[in-house]
Protein backbone atom coordinates (compact mmCIF):
# COMPACT_ATOMS: atom_id res chain seq x y z
CA UNK A 1 0.00 0.00 0.00
CA UNK A 2 1.48 3.31 -1.12
CA UNK A 3 0.30 6.87 -0.51
CA UNK A 4 1.00 9.86 -2.71
CA UNK A 5 0.69 13.37 -1.34
CA UNK A 6 -0.91 16.18 -3.31
CA UNK A 7 -1.27 19.89 -2.55
CA UNK A 8 -4.82 20.91 -1.68
CA UNK A 9 -5.03 23.22 -4.70
CA UNK A 10 -4.06 20.43 -7.11
CA UNK A 11 -6.81 18.11 -5.87
CA UNK A 12 -9.31 20.97 -5.71
CA UNK A 13 -8.70 21.99 -9.32
CA UNK A 14 -8.87 18.37 -10.49
CA UNK A 15 -12.15 17.79 -8.64
CA UNK A 16 -13.72 20.98 -9.95
CA UNK A 17 -12.82 19.98 -13.49
CA UNK A 18 -14.47 16.59 -13.07
CA UNK A 19 -17.72 18.23 -11.97
CA UNK A 20 -17.49 20.71 -14.83
CA UNK A 21 -17.14 17.81 -17.25
CA UNK A 22 -20.30 16.36 -15.74
CA UNK A 23 -22.09 19.53 -16.80
CA UNK A 24 -22.23 21.34 -13.45
CA UNK A 25 -22.10 25.11 -13.40
CA UNK A 26 -18.86 26.69 -12.24
CA UNK A 27 -20.52 27.67 -8.94
CA UNK A 28 -21.80 24.15 -8.30
CA UNK A 29 -18.51 22.54 -9.37
CA UNK A 30 -16.58 24.72 -6.92
CA UNK A 31 -19.04 23.99 -4.11
CA UNK A 32 -19.10 20.23 -4.71
CA UNK A 33 -15.31 20.16 -4.85
CA UNK A 34 -15.10 22.16 -1.62
CA UNK A 35 -17.22 19.59 0.23
CA UNK A 36 -15.04 16.69 -0.96
CA UNK A 37 -11.73 18.46 -0.34
CA UNK A 38 -12.91 19.47 3.15
CA UNK A 39 -13.43 15.79 3.88
CA UNK A 40 -9.92 14.88 2.73
CA UNK A 41 -8.40 17.78 4.66
CA UNK A 42 -10.16 16.64 7.83
CA UNK A 43 -8.81 13.11 7.42
CA UNK A 44 -12.14 11.55 6.41
CA UNK A 45 -10.59 9.96 3.34
CA UNK A 46 -13.56 7.67 2.69
CA UNK A 47 -15.76 10.66 1.76
CA UNK A 48 -13.32 12.81 -0.20
CA UNK A 49 -11.98 12.51 -3.74
CA UNK A 50 -12.16 8.73 -3.37
CA UNK A 51 -15.91 9.17 -3.99
CA UNK A 52 -15.47 11.05 -7.29
CA UNK A 53 -15.76 8.03 -9.55
CA UNK A 54 -18.98 7.04 -7.79
CA UNK A 55 -20.59 10.39 -8.61
CA UNK A 56 -19.43 10.15 -12.22
CA UNK A 57 -20.88 6.67 -12.63
CA UNK A 58 -24.23 7.81 -11.21
CA UNK A 59 -24.21 10.76 -13.61
CA UNK A 60 -23.49 8.40 -16.51
CA UNK A 61 -26.55 6.38 -15.47
CA UNK A 62 -28.63 9.59 -15.47
CA UNK A 63 -29.19 9.31 -11.73
CA UNK A 64 -27.51 12.65 -10.97
CA UNK A 65 -28.80 15.85 -12.54
CA UNK A 66 -25.84 18.24 -13.00
CA UNK A 67 -28.12 21.25 -13.48
CA UNK A 68 -30.82 20.82 -10.83
CA UNK A 69 -33.69 23.20 -10.20
CA UNK A 70 -33.50 23.10 -6.40
CA UNK A 71 -36.72 24.51 -4.98
CA UNK A 72 -38.82 24.87 -1.86
CA UNK A 73 -41.99 22.78 -2.12
CA UNK A 74 -43.40 23.44 1.37
CA UNK A 75 -42.63 26.17 3.87
CA UNK A 76 -43.50 27.78 7.21
CA UNK A 77 -41.62 30.61 8.92
CA UNK A 78 -39.22 28.18 10.64
CA UNK A 79 -39.33 25.11 8.39
CA UNK A 80 -39.07 24.12 4.75
CA UNK A 81 -39.06 21.06 2.55
CA UNK A 82 -36.79 21.15 -0.49
CA UNK A 83 -36.82 19.09 -3.66
CA UNK A 84 -33.25 18.65 -4.88
CA UNK A 85 -34.27 17.68 -8.44
CA UNK A 86 -31.84 14.71 -8.34
CA UNK A 87 -28.89 17.08 -7.96
CA UNK A 88 -25.62 16.40 -6.21
CA UNK A 89 -26.20 16.27 -2.46
CA UNK A 90 -22.91 18.16 -2.25
CA UNK A 91 -24.80 21.12 -3.73
CA UNK A 92 -28.34 20.51 -2.48
CA UNK A 93 -27.43 20.27 1.22
CA UNK A 94 -25.54 23.60 1.41
CA UNK A 95 -28.48 25.25 -0.39
CA UNK A 96 -30.78 23.87 2.30
CA UNK A 97 -28.50 24.87 5.17
CA UNK A 98 -28.42 28.46 3.92
CA UNK A 99 -32.21 28.50 4.14
CA UNK A 100 -32.10 27.04 7.65
CA UNK A 101 -29.60 29.71 8.71
CA UNK A 102 -31.67 32.56 7.27
CA UNK A 103 -34.76 31.28 9.07
CA UNK A 104 -32.77 31.00 12.30
CA UNK A 105 -31.56 34.58 11.97
CA UNK A 106 -35.17 35.76 11.88
CA UNK A 107 -37.01 33.28 14.08
CA UNK A 108 -34.34 31.68 16.28
CA UNK A 109 -34.16 28.35 14.50
CA UNK A 110 -34.57 26.91 11.04
CA UNK A 111 -35.22 23.33 9.98
CA UNK A 112 -35.13 21.97 6.44
CA UNK A 113 -36.04 18.51 5.17
CA UNK A 114 -34.75 17.49 1.76
CA UNK A 115 -35.98 14.92 -0.75
CA UNK A 116 -34.85 13.91 -4.24
CA UNK A 117 -31.15 14.36 -3.47
CA UNK A 118 -27.99 12.26 -3.62
CA UNK A 119 -24.99 11.53 -1.37
CA UNK A 120 -24.06 14.76 0.43
CA UNK A 121 -20.47 14.11 1.58
CA UNK A 122 -19.60 14.58 5.24
CA UNK A 123 -22.39 15.81 7.50
CA UNK A 124 -19.87 18.00 9.32
CA UNK A 125 -19.44 20.30 6.33
CA UNK A 126 -23.08 21.34 6.46
CA UNK A 127 -23.37 21.58 10.26
CA UNK A 128 -20.26 23.80 10.39
CA UNK A 129 -21.95 26.31 8.09
CA UNK A 130 -24.20 27.18 11.04
CA UNK A 131 -21.25 27.38 13.43
CA UNK A 132 -19.70 30.01 11.16
CA UNK A 133 -22.77 32.13 11.98
CA UNK A 134 -22.34 31.43 15.74
CA UNK A 135 -25.25 29.00 15.66
CA UNK A 136 -25.59 25.34 16.58
CA UNK A 137 -25.69 23.20 13.44
CA UNK A 138 -27.43 19.88 12.77
CA UNK A 139 -27.05 17.68 9.69
CA UNK A 140 -28.08 14.12 8.93
CA UNK A 141 -28.88 11.95 5.92
CA UNK A 142 -30.18 8.52 5.14
CA UNK A 143 -28.23 6.29 2.79
CA UNK A 144 -28.17 3.05 0.79
CA UNK A 145 -29.50 0.09 2.81
CA UNK A 146 -26.42 -1.77 4.03
CA UNK A 147 -27.19 -2.11 7.74
CA UNK A 148 -29.28 -4.82 9.39
CA UNK A 149 -31.43 -3.94 12.42
CA UNK A 150 -30.67 -5.75 15.66
CA UNK A 151 -31.52 -9.48 15.38
CA UNK A 152 -31.93 -9.26 11.58
CA UNK A 153 -29.82 -10.34 8.62
CA UNK A 154 -31.77 -8.13 6.18
CA UNK A 155 -30.28 -4.82 5.03
CA UNK A 156 -32.91 -2.19 5.80
CA UNK A 157 -31.01 0.94 6.89
CA UNK A 158 -28.09 3.01 5.70
CA UNK A 159 -25.06 4.07 7.68
CA UNK A 160 -27.24 7.15 8.31
CA UNK A 161 -24.74 9.67 9.72
CA UNK A 162 -25.61 12.58 11.98
CA UNK A 163 -23.64 15.64 13.03
CA UNK A 164 -24.05 18.18 15.81
CA UNK A 165 -21.72 21.19 15.82
CA UNK A 166 -21.39 23.73 18.64
CA UNK A 167 -19.45 27.02 18.55
CA UNK A 168 -16.94 27.77 21.30
CA UNK A 169 -14.78 30.73 22.28
CA UNK A 170 -11.02 30.27 22.47
CA UNK A 171 -11.37 26.63 21.50
CA UNK A 172 -12.43 25.22 18.12
CA UNK A 173 -16.06 24.11 17.78
CA UNK A 174 -17.20 20.78 19.18
CA UNK A 175 -18.18 18.65 16.19
CA UNK A 176 -19.79 15.25 16.73
CA UNK A 177 -19.97 13.71 13.25
CA UNK A 178 -20.67 9.99 13.22
CA UNK A 179 -22.31 7.13 11.39
CA UNK A 180 -25.06 5.30 13.26
CA UNK A 181 -23.61 1.99 12.01
CA UNK A 182 -20.63 0.31 13.64
CA UNK A 183 -18.52 1.67 10.77
CA UNK A 184 -19.10 3.77 7.68
CA UNK A 185 -19.20 1.90 4.37
CA UNK A 186 -16.29 4.05 3.20
CA UNK A 187 -14.10 2.35 5.81
CA UNK A 188 -14.90 -1.00 4.24
CA UNK A 189 -13.82 0.42 0.88
CA UNK A 190 -10.54 1.60 2.41
CA UNK A 191 -9.97 -1.88 3.88
CA UNK A 192 -10.72 -3.45 0.49
CA UNK A 193 -8.21 -1.19 -1.22
CA UNK A 194 -5.64 -1.86 1.49
CA UNK A 195 -6.17 -5.62 1.46
CA UNK A 196 -6.87 -5.69 5.20
CA UNK A 197 -9.48 -7.39 7.36
CA UNK A 198 -11.99 -5.23 9.24
CA UNK A 199 -12.36 -5.37 13.04
CA UNK A 200 -14.74 -7.83 14.63
CA UNK A 201 -18.16 -6.27 15.18
CA UNK A 202 -18.36 -4.19 12.01
CA UNK A 203 -20.03 -6.65 9.69
CA UNK A 204 -21.92 -9.95 9.54
CA UNK A 205 -22.37 -12.53 6.81
CA UNK A 206 -25.68 -13.49 5.22
CA UNK A 207 -26.42 -15.89 8.07
CA UNK A 208 -25.85 -13.26 10.75
CA UNK A 209 -22.43 -14.55 11.78
CA UNK A 210 -19.57 -12.15 12.51
CA UNK A 211 -17.14 -11.63 9.63
CA UNK A 212 -13.81 -9.85 9.14
CA UNK A 213 -14.05 -9.82 5.32
CA UNK A 214 -14.36 -6.25 3.95
CA UNK A 215 -15.98 -7.75 0.81
CA UNK A 216 -18.78 -9.38 2.82
CA UNK A 217 -21.46 -6.97 1.58
CA UNK A 218 -20.94 -8.28 -1.96
CA UNK A 219 -21.67 -11.78 -0.67
CA UNK A 220 -24.99 -10.94 0.96
CA UNK A 221 -23.72 -9.76 4.32
CA UNK A 222 -24.58 -6.53 6.12
CA UNK A 223 -23.08 -3.83 8.26
CA UNK A 224 -24.07 -3.81 11.92
CA UNK A 225 -25.62 -0.91 13.85
CA UNK A 226 -23.52 1.16 16.24
CA UNK A 227 -22.90 -1.17 19.18
CA UNK A 228 -22.37 -4.23 16.97
CA UNK A 229 -24.63 -6.68 18.85
CA UNK A 230 -27.50 -6.57 21.33
CA UNK A 231 -25.25 -7.18 24.33
CA UNK A 232 -23.08 -4.19 23.40
CA UNK A 233 -25.97 -1.85 22.58
CA UNK A 234 -26.76 -2.35 18.89
CA UNK A 235 -30.40 -1.61 19.66
CA UNK A 236 -29.29 1.95 20.49
CA UNK A 237 -27.49 2.30 17.17
CA UNK A 238 -30.57 0.89 15.44
CA UNK A 239 -32.77 3.47 17.19
CA UNK A 240 -30.46 6.35 16.24
CA UNK A 241 -30.36 5.18 12.63
CA UNK A 242 -34.14 4.91 12.58
CA UNK A 243 -34.45 8.51 13.80
CA UNK A 244 -32.16 9.71 11.01
CA UNK A 245 -34.14 7.76 8.42
CA UNK A 246 -37.47 9.13 9.62
CA UNK A 247 -36.33 12.76 9.86
CA UNK A 248 -34.47 12.63 6.55
CA UNK A 249 -37.00 10.75 4.46
CA UNK A 250 -40.37 9.95 6.02
CA UNK A 251 -40.62 13.64 6.91
CA UNK A 252 -39.40 14.98 3.56
CA UNK A 253 -40.92 12.57 1.05
CA UNK A 254 -37.65 10.84 0.12
CA UNK A 255 -37.16 7.09 -0.02
CA UNK A 256 -36.55 5.39 3.30
CA UNK A 257 -35.38 2.03 4.63
CA UNK A 258 -34.81 -0.58 1.89
CA UNK A 259 -36.19 1.74 -0.81
CA UNK A 260 -33.24 4.16 -0.65
CA UNK A 261 -31.44 4.03 -4.02
CA UNK A 262 -27.92 2.53 -3.90
CA UNK A 263 -24.86 4.77 -4.23
CA UNK A 264 -23.21 2.26 -6.56
CA UNK A 265 -24.23 2.64 -10.18
CA UNK A 266 -24.11 -1.08 -11.01
CA UNK A 267 -27.18 -1.65 -8.81
CA UNK A 268 -30.50 -0.27 -10.01
CA UNK A 269 -32.80 1.65 -7.66
CA UNK A 270 -35.84 -0.25 -6.34
CA UNK A 271 -38.66 -0.51 -8.87
CA UNK A 272 -41.28 0.32 -6.22
CA UNK A 273 -40.04 3.61 -4.69
CA UNK A 274 -41.90 5.16 -1.77
CA UNK A 275 -40.45 8.62 -2.32
CA UNK A 276 -37.97 10.69 -4.34
CA UNK A 277 -34.22 10.11 -4.16
CA UNK A 278 -32.46 10.11 -0.81
CA UNK A 279 -33.24 12.51 2.02
CA UNK A 280 -31.43 14.86 4.39
CA UNK A 281 -32.42 16.84 7.46
CA UNK A 282 -30.60 20.05 8.39
CA UNK A 283 -31.04 22.60 11.12
CA UNK A 284 -29.59 25.79 12.57
CA UNK A 285 -30.35 27.17 16.01
CA UNK A 286 -29.39 30.56 17.42
CA UNK A 287 -27.57 30.31 20.72
CA UNK A 288 -28.84 33.72 21.82
CA UNK A 289 -32.34 32.33 21.70
CA UNK A 290 -31.38 30.71 25.00
CA UNK A 291 -28.60 32.82 26.54
CA UNK A 292 -26.14 35.51 25.39
CA UNK A 293 -23.68 34.07 22.89
CA UNK A 294 -20.58 35.18 24.80
CA UNK A 295 -21.85 33.50 27.97
CA UNK A 296 -22.46 30.31 26.06
CA UNK A 297 -19.05 30.34 24.41
CA UNK A 298 -17.36 31.03 27.74
CA UNK A 299 -19.07 28.02 29.27
CA UNK A 300 -18.32 25.93 26.20
CA UNK A 301 -14.65 26.77 26.74
CA UNK A 302 -15.00 25.76 30.37
CA UNK A 303 -16.71 22.51 29.32
CA UNK A 304 -13.95 21.72 26.83
CA UNK A 305 -11.18 22.64 29.26
CA UNK A 306 -12.60 20.42 31.99
CA UNK A 307 -12.97 17.42 29.71
CA UNK A 308 -9.47 17.92 28.27
CA UNK A 309 -8.06 17.87 31.82
CA UNK A 310 -9.87 14.68 32.80
CA UNK A 311 -7.78 12.01 34.50
CA UNK A 312 -6.91 9.20 32.10
CA UNK A 313 -6.31 5.48 32.40
CA UNK A 314 -2.69 5.89 31.26
CA UNK A 315 -0.19 8.69 30.65
CA UNK A 316 -0.12 7.84 26.93
CA UNK A 317 -3.81 8.62 26.48
CA UNK A 318 -5.95 11.72 26.71
CA UNK A 319 -9.61 12.58 26.41
CA UNK A 320 -10.33 13.63 22.83
CA UNK A 321 -12.92 16.35 22.29
CA UNK A 322 -15.26 15.57 19.35
CA UNK A 323 -13.83 17.25 16.27
CA UNK A 324 -10.24 17.51 17.55
CA UNK A 325 -8.71 14.76 15.36
CA UNK A 326 -10.30 16.21 12.23
CA UNK A 327 -9.08 19.72 13.03
CA UNK A 328 -5.55 18.47 13.68
CA UNK A 329 -5.60 16.60 10.37
CA UNK A 330 -6.84 19.71 8.56
CA UNK A 331 -4.12 21.91 10.03
CA UNK A 332 -1.43 19.40 9.08
CA UNK A 333 -2.71 18.62 5.60
CA UNK A 334 -3.10 22.26 4.63
CA UNK A 335 0.65 22.51 5.09
CA UNK A 336 1.98 19.08 4.12
CA UNK A 337 -0.62 18.09 1.53
CA UNK A 338 -3.32 15.45 1.26
CA UNK A 339 -2.23 11.78 1.16
CA UNK A 340 -4.13 9.63 -1.34
CA UNK A 341 -3.76 5.85 -1.53
CA UNK A 342 -2.31 4.55 -4.81
CA UNK A 343 -5.45 2.69 -5.92
CA UNK A 344 -7.50 5.87 -5.56
CA UNK A 345 -4.92 7.85 -7.55
CA UNK A 346 -5.13 5.26 -10.33
CA UNK A 347 -8.93 5.42 -10.18
CA UNK A 348 -8.83 9.21 -10.51
CA UNK A 349 -6.46 9.02 -13.45
CA UNK A 350 -8.81 6.56 -15.19
CA UNK A 351 -11.49 9.24 -14.71
CA UNK A 352 -9.17 11.87 -16.12
CA UNK A 353 -8.51 9.83 -19.27
CA UNK A 354 -12.21 9.09 -19.72
CA UNK A 355 -13.19 12.76 -19.34
CA UNK A 356 -10.27 14.21 -21.28
CA UNK A 357 -8.59 15.82 -18.27
CA UNK A 358 -4.96 16.09 -17.28
CA UNK A 359 -3.90 13.21 -15.04
CA UNK A 360 -2.67 13.66 -11.49
CA UNK A 361 1.12 13.49 -11.50
CA UNK A 362 2.86 11.57 -8.71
Amino acid sequence: MTYYTFPENTLRAFTENVFLKMGCSEEHAQLAADVLIKSDLRGIDSHGVARLSGYVRLWQKNRINPKPNIRIVHETPTTATIDGDAGLGLVVAPFAMKIAIEKAKTYGSGWVAIRNSNHFGIAGYHALMAVEQEMIGFAMTNASPLVAPTFSNERLLGTNPMCYAFPAGKYPPVVADLATSAAANGKLEIAQRSGKDVPDGWIQDGNGQSSLDPHELKKGGSLLPLGSDREHGSHKGFALSAAVDILSAVLSGANYGPWVPPFVAFLEPPTDPVGLGIGHFLGAMRVDGFRPIEEFKSHMDNWISRFKSASTISDEQKVIIPGEPELEAEQERKVSGIPIIDVVVKDLNVLAEMLGLKSLEY
